[in-house]
């Protein structure tokens, strides 16, 4: 929609209220609302003002206005809100210079498609990501000064199954047996549906819905491809629908990617394609039919992965879901079917518009605008480069020898090596002004700052398990 049929919208639905999104540094949406009645066409060119300075990883205190810019085309109602409230994403601007802020995370998933275009690469980077979450019944944690804790429990839960609470009619997904039952043993069934036709109903096309491979409510949504800007718009969509469907039928959703020990735990794989003038530029006569473009493409990311890690696996828990098993991608290689690879080449959809490679790293955790542009900046640098990929990691790892298997490099082991990785490697990220220094800096410093210190100096409770009788 333009700025004129926004406002015949809201005159026509009688909307109450409009609600102004938008992303924060680290991945979460932010709002607030104003009157639908304040709204003009005005206000899509000179933006509202804000204090920047409130939101995390944003303008120190002494230069803290910001405005909000609202994107007409996200226009849409928000099918939570109680009175009729219309959404609308939104940019983010410097007050001053009116130019987009260069630490506004959706701006530099804009700038990111631009250089694609400026280069001449291709017209479009289509993004399909599948999203995985928990649906728990109840979650309690806290950490003080004498206490630290989490506590975790949903009815689908296996540790339940001799549980002698009343409603205990069995059927409950095992330990890591949970991908594709049929009721009752997937009770959730009903909850993704909803979520999948509220997604319909706001504009985000789904693929499939499932419950994956995690006991106590594992599940996952696919969405269809869509440009890349507009593909992180529905991830933040989808999510918000998600945690707002589980709260209305009195559950919990989370996207942390292992929220439980000794079970999978929540992906965020990324399928990517090149396309120009309507037609997938990823078909060709190498590898699993790939092209040379997309050879290339997967030898960028093989390349920059420890670096991605950095936004793709953006927390300390990241790093407990990339562990050996559980189908977790943990080797720096690429197959058509060995998952462990953190790159896949799906062996469906044989025609060519439909060849497309699957990054499997990335995590539920991820700031989809940061994770896609730092994706296709790889992919970028990859095929400018002309990256060689190397040989396709067909074998299963089980199956390697300890020699054969040191050979094939890993994943980071924690979010600290993972940021050492990204200090090391960022070059190919501030081509085009995509990403700049600053944006670089101030990730690692709020990452290591606010997260890595954070859970380093405080006890973990298996730390008394451990050593509570020691010496």
């Amino acid at each position: 929609m333009s700025p004129k049929e926004v406002l015949a919208y809201i005159r026509q639905r009688e909307v109450f209220t409009v609600d102004l999104r938008f992303m924060d540094f680290p991945g979460v949406w932010q709002h607030f609302a104003i009157p639908a009645d304040s709204l003009t066409e005005a206000t899509f060119e000179e933006g509202i003002p804000f204090d920047g300075s409130s939101v995390l990883g944003w303008r120190a205190i002494n230069e803290a206005d910001l405005l909000v810019v609202p994107q007409p085309e996200t226009a849409l109602i928000d099918p939570f809100a109680s009175r009729p409230t219309l959404t609308m994403i939104c940019n983010i601007q410097d007050p001053v210079t009116q130019q987009d802020y260069t630490r506004d995370p959706r701006n530099i998933a804009l700038k990111s498609v631009q250089h694609l275009l400026d280069l001449g690469l291709a017209d479009d980077c289509r993004i399909a990501p599948e999203l995985e979450f928990f649906l728990f019944d109840s979650v309690r944690f806290d950490q003080t000064t004498n206490q630290a804790f989490y506590h975790i429990d949903s009815d689908e839960g296996s540790w339940n199954q001799g549980s002698a609470g009343a409603g205990n009619l069995g059927y409950k997904p095992r330990s890591t047996l949970g991908y594709f039952p049929c009721p009752p043993m997937d009770s959730l069934s009903d909850l993704r549906t909803e979520m999948a036709q509220i997604m319909g109903d706001c504009g985000i096309a789904t693929g499939a819905h499932f419950h994956e491979a995690a006991t106590a409510g594992q599940g996952e949504i696919d969405l269809l491809p869509r440009s890349l800007v507009q593909a992180a718009d529905h991830v933040m969509l989808a999510r918000y629908i998600v945690r707002n469907v589980a709260r209305r039928h009195g559950k919990s959703a989370t996207f942390m990617p292992k929220p439980l020990f000794g079970e999978n735990g929540s992906g965020l794989h990324t399928h990517l394609s090149f396309r120009s003038e309507g037609h997938s530029l990823m078909a060709g006569h190498n590898y699993a039919g790939l092209s040379d473009l997309a050879m290339h493409a997967v030898g960028g990311l093989l390349r920059h992965a420890p670096a991605l890690c950095a936004f793709g696996n953006p927390t300390t828990n990241s790093y407990k879901r990339l562990v050996e098993g559980f189908e977790a991608p943990t080797k720096l290689a690429y197959s058509r079917r060995n998952r462990r690879a953190i790159i896949r080449v799906p062996v469906h959809d044989p025609g060519p518009d439909g060849r497309r490679i699957e990054y499997r790293c990335p995590d539920a955790s991820a700031n989809p605008y940061l994770l896609f542009a730092a994706m296709l900046m790889a992919a970028i640098d990859g095929i400018l480069t002309r990256a060689d990929p190397g040989e396709p990691l067909d074998r299963d790892i089980y199956e390697l020898g300890p020699e054969e298997l040191d050979e094939v490099p890993g994943t980071p082991r924690s979010l600290d090596a993972a940021l050492d990785a990204l200090a090391d490697d960022h070059a190919f990220l501030l081509r085009g002004d995509v990403f700049t220094p600053d944006i670089i800096d101030t990730w690692i410093w709020y990452k290591r700052q606010h997260e890595v210190e954070a859970v380093r100096v405080r006890p973990h409770p298996f730390e008394f398990s451990l050593y509570y009788d020691v010496g």
